[in-house]
């Protein structure tokens, strides 16, 4: 067993990305499990650099927010090289990630509006202090009994920060990148919105807004033409069908706020958010139900509106 700082006992890997590996670990100081997310020894060159990851960690460190899974530490280690390797020690989310949920088709739309609107409530704290996530997508997104958690603020940027990534390294996922992005323009809060707007499509429908087999069909059939409209769901009200329609927009400002979407998405299913000086009333807690299934949906979307506490957000 690997133990990093003389602190971190990894247990076992967790989850592969592009520029990262996320472990299971052990704080052998405060005696808890955590995640530990490790930057690839084998990139070089300003997007894994210690520094950059040290800044973004401390800029996520700063988010305190139910639906954010909060950064505890950060730290390096030596590769086999000699290199530093720099890691960021996060808090341990556990339950199903979106994309697994996803994998069995579409929700039912009050749970889709429910779960992008925690999404979008986490999005509007980060974006209150000026944090852009740049990589909202179904693999970040953890569904717990405890309500949503926003994963991997690991390449979270200041808005407006310029795009110092090299050449053919793309930061985010493709398929939701917003145009400006595609185009290496600064990321701003407009474009996890987004991003919001392909997983709320993607949650309604069980498919991407492109129609692409491939990246590079994918990035060729973005450039040519607008995302497709939403089909007909049967029920889905109007409102949230032109939420998804605004934040797929080419025009940056025509996007919505991230608290806007969030109020907007609460309200369709009557639930509950937690945003930046502005909270909804409380609301009669129900028998504890698991919101994540289709299962009776009205009992769900009736359980969803509850929350655990002052601080909570939907549950």
């Amino acid at each position: 067993m690997r133990t990093l700082g003389g602190r971190y006992d990894l247990e076992r890997r967790v989850g592969v990305g592009g520029m990262s590996e996320v472990w299971r670990a052990h704080d052998l100081v405060l005696d808890r499990t955590v995640a530990v997310k490790l930057i690839s020894p084998g990139l070089a060159g300003e997007i894994t650099s210690v520094d950059r990851i040290r800044a973004e960690a401390r800029s996520a460190a700063r988010l305190v927010h139910p639906n954010v899974a909060s950064v505890h530490d950060f730290g390096t280690a030596a590769a086999a090289d000699g290199r530093e390797v720099p890691y960021i020690v996060m808090e341990l989310a556990e339950g199903e990630t979106l994309a697994e949920h996803l994998r069995d088709g579409p929700l039912d739309w009050r749970i889709a509006a429910r779960v992008c609107a925690e999404v979008s409530a986490a999005l509007s704290a980060a974006h209150a202090h000026g944090i852009v996530h740049r990589d909202v997508k179904p693999a970040n997104v953890i569904l717990a009994p405890s309500g949503v958690k926003v994963l991997d603020f690991g390449i979270a940027a200041p808005a407006g920060a310029p795009d110092h990534t090299p050449d053919g390294v793309v930061v985010g996922t493709p398929a939701y990148l917003a145009p400006e992005q595609l185009d290496r323009q600064p990321a701003t809060p407009a474009a996890d919105m987004y991003a919001l707007g392909v997983l709320l499509y993607y949650c309604l429908t069980g498919r991407l807004p492109y129609a692409a087999g491939s990246t590079t069909q994918l990035l060729g059939a973005r450039r040519r033409r607008p995302p497709e409209p939403l089909p007909e769901i049967p029920g889905l009200p109007a409102e949230i069908a032109e939420l998804c329609r605004r934040c797929l927009a080419e025009a940056p400002v025509t996007r919505p706020t991230s608290l806007m979407a969030a109020l907007l998405l609460a309200e369709a299913v009557d639930a509950r958010v937690y945003v930046p000086m502005l909270v909804t009333p409380p609301r009669r807690r129900p028998a504890p139900v698991s919101p994540w299934t289709d299962r009776a949906a009205g009992e769900a979307t009736e359980a969803m509106a509850a929350d655990a506490g002052p601080t909570g957000a939907g549950r």
